[in-house]
């Protein structure tokens, strides 16, 4: 008899945009029409039905007693990093016997890049690249890591692609804000400007960008400023999800390689993909003694100077 995968639990944030909760309702049905063999449900943290419990009862309900959870976020914040484990652990109490795994929020991926530069593409038509700058506009949360991945996003978006510059900013919680992030890009000198919202779905922040944008141009005659528009449902979007059920399920839950260019071919560094990675000294370290055992020992670690 074969046993059945664990089934996939998807986990939102949840927004007060009816639009938006109904994107990501929709987004959770395509991927159980993509995926008859899995049982799949989605529930919210907060603001939104239907809340994370209830998509766990669900599944139950369906006879499954082992799942993985993925979160349906771009950077690991509060949310992924505090309240749906707390979520997961309340629900596994309240169903002795069911045992699940947590997946590790999406981004910054290759495929998502892939998304956001093809949504440039749609803004920018014909314009060169290199006469443009993209302002990168996240979520903005009180964890400096979180506001660091958009970072990381931004600088993985600029790296081999042509655009004058990625710069970020972040619609709330965390500085630059989208006015503050315009007034510094065009100090830097940008004429042209594609302001690029790091959001999966339509919702009240994303449409908060795009109305402040279109204020601060309207008040800055002499910068040409475009919105994009938000990452949405892509084929890229559906994948990604699976990439990061089938880690869960492994157990094969990685640093950050995603975006290792010894990995990923990351456009203009092609030629690293595979290298193997040499041990490297670096001239700084203390005593090198390569002896057998001999190994710094710090807090019971040995460090190892292969990378």
């Amino acid at each position: 008899m074969t046993t059945q995968p664990p089934a996939l639990l998807i986990a939102g944030h949840g927004t007060r945009d009816e639009a938006g909760a109904e994107a990501f309702r929709d987004f959770v049905k395509e991927l159980g029409r993509r995926h008859p063999e899995l049982p799949v449900a989605g529930g919210f943290i907060e603001l939104s039905p239907p809340p994370l419990g209830e998509a766990v009862t669900e599944l139950v309900e369906r006879g499954v007693r082992r799942f993985a959870a993925v979160p349906l976020m771009l950077v690991s914040a509060g949310h992924a990093k505090g309240d749906i484990p707390a979520a997961l652990a309340r629900e596994k109490e309240r169903h002795p016997g069911v045992t699940y795994t947590y997946g590790r929020p999406l981004g910054p991926h290759p495929a998502l890049l892939r998304v956001l530069e093809r949504r440039l593409d749609d803004t920018l038509g014909d314009t060169p690249r290199e006469d443009v700058t993209v302002l990168l506009v996240g979520r903005g949360s009180t964890d400096p890591d979180a506001n660091a991945e958009v970072c990381k996003a931004a600088r993985l978006l600029w790296e081999g692609r042509g655009y004058a510059g990625v710069e970020t900013a972040f619609v709330s919680l965390a500085a630059p804000d989208v006015p503050s992030g315009l007034d510094r890009v065009a100090r830097l000198g940008a004429r042209r400007v594609v302001v690029l919202p790091y959001f999966l779905f339509t919702g009240i922040l994303p449409e908060r960008v795009r109305r402040q944008t279109e204020e601060w141009a309207a008040a800055h005659p002499e910068t040409e400023v475009r919105s994009a528009d938000v990452i949405g449902p892509e084929p890229e979007l559906l994948d990604l999800v699976m990439e990061r059920y089938a880690e869960a399920v492994a157990g094969d839950l990685r640093m950050n390689c995603d975006s290792c260019v010894y990995r990923i071919a990351l456009p203009g560094f092609e030629d690293k993909v595979g290298l193997p990675q040499q041990p490297h000294f670096h001239p700084d370290d203390d005593g090198h003694d390569h002896g057998h055992g001999h190994g710094h020992h710090h807090g019971g670690h040995t460090h190892s100077h292969a990378h």
